[in-house]
Order: structure tokens, then C-alpha cells, then sequence
């Protein structure tokens, strides 16, 4: 990683009803893969579709358990938080959630995990982002190598729905293909 034709789709949040189903879909009409950045509770709550992801030949990244921003929480409290949520789902790939991590917490954590950011967000989360400007905010600036951030959210969904296929529709018609992170 990076390959010049590789793009590394993301999505953060889930697995969550009806929409982690809804994204497998779409990558998979596009024998497309992704990494899932996944909340340590909503992967104990659906177990079943934590498991879609992984049978799917996915991915999967810790988010932390309760999507804390570490910003606001002790160093002792955020780790706890994140290896509670790695209990569950045993991966060596991380994601703090808002980007709102300390320079001890990002320290302490990348003894043990690969602190994974990215370059391209797609604002799908947003209220006052049109899905227009959704798919904008991720085809203006992807290419090869760039990482990618979507949400397996309800509050992304709106966008998300029309965003995600004319994005995989884009990548397809530009040669690059949708890859897991591995490191």
C-alpha cells in the first residue's frame, strides 16, 4: 500500500441495520472490497452482520468500542475503550473516531495497532452536504492510493445511497479498483 491503482474504500460506524446489507450489495456488484471501521458495540450488538463483512472478504478496523474522541477522555480510558472494542473485533487496524486522538493516546496505541486515517472524506455524515456534493467531495480528489472515508450510518445513508454506486461506478470508469488495507 499504496498501489497507483488501488483506492481503499472505508466506512466507519457500523455494522448498522439495513445499510451495512445495503453497502455489501453495492461492492459487491462492483466486485469492490473495503475496510470497515467498525464500533466495537454495534459488532457485539449485530454479530450476524459483523459477520457478512468478514465472510464478504472485507476488512475489518477498530473504531473503538463506544466511538469516544479521545480529545476528551484520559489516556488509561481511551485505550481501555479501544482494546475492549478489539476484544470483539481482533484486528491490528485503527481508527480514531473524529480524528480526535492526543499525541500520547496515537502513541500508546500504535505500539500495538496501524493508525489508519485518510485523505479523502466524503462528508456523507453531514446534513447540510448535498448527495451531489457527497460524490463530488470523494470523485474531485480520489486517485490511486487515496483512502477513503464513507459511514455505515443512518445519518449518512441520504447521502451514502447516492453517492456510494457513483463512486464505484467512477473508480471502475478510471481503471482504479477498491482494495482492503493491509499492512
Amino acid at each position: 500500500m499504496p498501489e497507483t491503482d488501488q483506492v481503499y474504500l472505508t466506512f466507519d460506524d457500523g455494522p448498522t441495520p439495513g445499510i451495512t446489507e445495503w453497502i455489501l450489495d453495492r461492492l459487491a456488484e462492483y466486485d469492490a472490497k473495503a475496510t470497515f471501521f467498525c464500533l466495537g458495540k454495534n459488532a457485539e450488538q449485530y454479530p450476524h452482520l459483523f459477520r457478512m463483512i468478514v465472510d464478504g472478504g472485507h476488512a475489518i478496523g477498530n473504531h473503538t468500542y463506544s466511538h469516544q474522541k479521545g480529545w476528551s477522555m484520559s489516556l488509561e480510558r481511551y485505550i481501555e475503550d479501544v482494546d475492549f472494542a478489539n476484544d470483539i473485533l481482533h484486528t491490528d487496524l485503527f481508527r480514531p473516531p473524529y480524528a480526535r486522538i492526543t499525541p500520547s493516546q496515537a502513541r500508546r496505541l500504535s505500539e500495538r495497532y496501524n493508525l489508519i486515517m485518510w485523505d479523502v472524506l466524503s462528508r456523507d455524515y453531514s446534513p447540510w452536504v448535498s448527495p451531489r456534493q457527497c460524490l463530488h467531495n470523494v470523485t474531485r480528489y480520489v486517485r490511486g492510493g487515496s483512502i477513503v472515508v464513507f459511514h455505515d450510518s443512518v445519518k449518512s445513508f441520504r447521502n451514502l445511497r447516492y453517492a456510494l454506486p457513483r463512486t464505484l461506478q467512477y473508480l471502475r470508469d478510471n481503471e482504479l479498483k477498491c482494495s482492503i488495507i493491509e499492512l
